[in-house]
Parts: C-alpha cells; structure tokens; sequence
C-alpha cells in the first residue's frame, strides 16, 4: 500500500490517535444513534490505517482488536472474528504477549459468543484466562478479567 502523498508521519500518528480515541468515545456512549454507529465502524478502521502508516505491530494489533470490539458491539460476529483473528495473527507474529496477546484471544470468544460457537467461544475464554493470568500488571489484569466477564 503506497502512503497518500503530502501527509506527514506526524499527521497521520495524530490522525490515529484521534480516531481511536474518538471511536472509544462511541464504545462508551449508551444510546449511539445509527449515525453513530456506522461513525465508530469508519472511526476504528480511519485509526487503523493511519496507523498503518506510521506505527508499529502493537499499534497495528491494538487497531484491529479494536475494530473486533465494535463490530462485537453492534452484533456483526463474522466482522469481529475477522479483526479478532487479525490481532491475534499479529500477537503470534510479532511475539506480542501480555494484555495484548489475552485481549486478541477475548475478542475471538466474543466474536464466537455473537456467532453461537459455544465450543470455539470455550476454547478461547480458556486460552483468554490462560493468557491473562500471565498479565504482569495487577490493574491490567483485573481490568482484563472483569472484561472476559462480560462474554455471554
């Protein structure tokens, strides 16, 4: 993919971090309009692809879990695992551990959960819980298993 000409490095890492932070911003909105909706689906992949551009392997796979997220959110189960299985294709690639590596397996159990796959959802909430436990910040942690709590 060739870079679009005449936009700096800098503007696309602010670009990035904008459109993550505003996709974030609709995540946690309780009653987002339609309108809403589809702004958080371009907000999220608008984040990844600048980030595409200027960022490293981490940011790449936190941008893809998040895209997983929202379209678990909005209930669109193929389009989450899709994302899902991208980060964690990302996680093993790039030997990308800890939060990162727990959170690519909990968006494919709530990618499976949305889509009815009881016995893949399984699976990865165990490997999920297997993974978290090994998260080295407390915080992080108990933020990560609180999260996995709320797969159906």
């Amino acid at each position: 993919m060739g870079e679009i000409k005449n936009i700096s490095a800098e503007f696309h890492k602010k670009l990035a971090m904008d459109t993550f932070n505003k996709t974030w911003d609709l995540l946690d909105k309780t009653n987002r309009s339609e309108a809403e909706n589809i702004e958080m689906i371009h907000t999220a992949h608008a984040s990844r692809y600048h980030w595409g551009q200027v960022g490293t392997p981490l940011e790449f796979q936190r941008g893809e879990w998040q895209i997983s997220r929202v379209y678990a959110v909005l209930g669109m189960g193929e389009s989450a695992l899709f994302h899902a299985e991208t980060a964690l294709k990302t996680c093993q690639e790039k030997g990308i551990g800890d939060f990162d590596l727990a959170f690519a397996y909990e968006a494919i159990a709530r990618a499976y959960s949305i889509l009815k796959n009881n016995a893949e959802k399984e699976k990865h909430l165990a490997l999920a819980k297997e993974a978290g436990g090994k998260i080295t910040d407390e915080g992080n942690r108990d933020y990560f298993f609180s999260e996995l709590e709320t797969i159906s």
